[in-house]
């Protein structure tokens, strides 16, 4: 399956991973549409990307995303590679603030199925859903416990939404460590130090680039014969 003429909305899709995604759909002929949260996001995203469009979209208020779905009209592949970094992320249990943790679902989980529902009407019956987690999933530390539990709960999410939109394919891509502008607030030096140190017992020993994940995307746009899947793009943290 081609991309080519095709209608691609990245939700998340102005920077990182998502910035790589829409740049990629782009290379292969794809009418893309980003959205953000933010104008000025857009407007920076939209700089950097010829030829695609932009709007506003606030994943955590259910008319905010209907009412984008409705300008945006038919399309052919949902991703979503959206987050944020609030709530508790990591804590004893027994300190952990339940109520703010709830905040931790609110973008990647919430935000995600809210984006799903009111997109699945206008989603060609050949077209695709692609969402995001984390090696979290897959690999807790202590006091990762609502991360963990956020990011799994994205993977089941993505296998019940299979069967419940078939035949539209429906998807993850979990991502390992992926050098995203999120680094950019630790000084380069201490930067390059830090991931050389959490990169360095993986078969791949460095940091991945967005370009590199979002190969994982356009994958699972194509493929016509995949769906219910979750991509592992992790540099090998699964096996090591």
């Amino acid at each position: 399956m081609k991309l080519s003429d095709r209608h691609v909305v990245v939700i998340g899709g102005t920077s990182g991973i998502g910035l790589a995604v829409a740049e990629g759909a782009l290379a292969e002929g794809a009418r893309v549409t980003v959205a953000s949260s933010r104008r000025e996001t857009v407007d920076a995203g939209l700089a950097s990307l010829s030829g695609a469009s932009g709007d506003v979209i606030d994943v955590k208020d259910d008319r905010s995303v209907q009412a984008f779905f409705e300008r945006v009209g038919s399309l052919d592949h949902l991703v979503f590679t959206a987050g944020d970094w609030g709530g508790p992320r990591n804590n004893t249990l027994g300190a952990v603030d339940l109520d703010a943790a709830q905040a931790l679902f609110s973008v990647r989980f919430w935000g995600a199925l809210r984006a799903v529902k009111h997109a699945s009407s206008r989603i060609a019956p050949d077209g695709s859903v692609t969402l995001t987690d984390g090696m979290i999933a897959h690999n807790p530390s202590p006091g990762s416990f609502v991360s963990t539990a956020m990011a799994g709960a994205i993977e089941h999410l993505t296998r019940a939404l299979a069967v419940e939109l078939k035949p539209v394919r429906v998807n993850a891509v979990c991502p390992g460590l992926i050098l995203t502008d999120v680094w950019n607030s630790i000084p380069e030096e201490k930067r390059a130090e830090r991931l050389a140190r959490m990169t360095a017992h993986l078969p791949l020993a460095r940091v991945g680039k967005p370009d590199e994940a979002a190969e994982a995307y356009l994958y699972l746009m194509r493929g016509g014969y995949t769906t219910g899947q979750v991509l592992l793009v992790d540099g090998g943290s699964s096996v090591a």
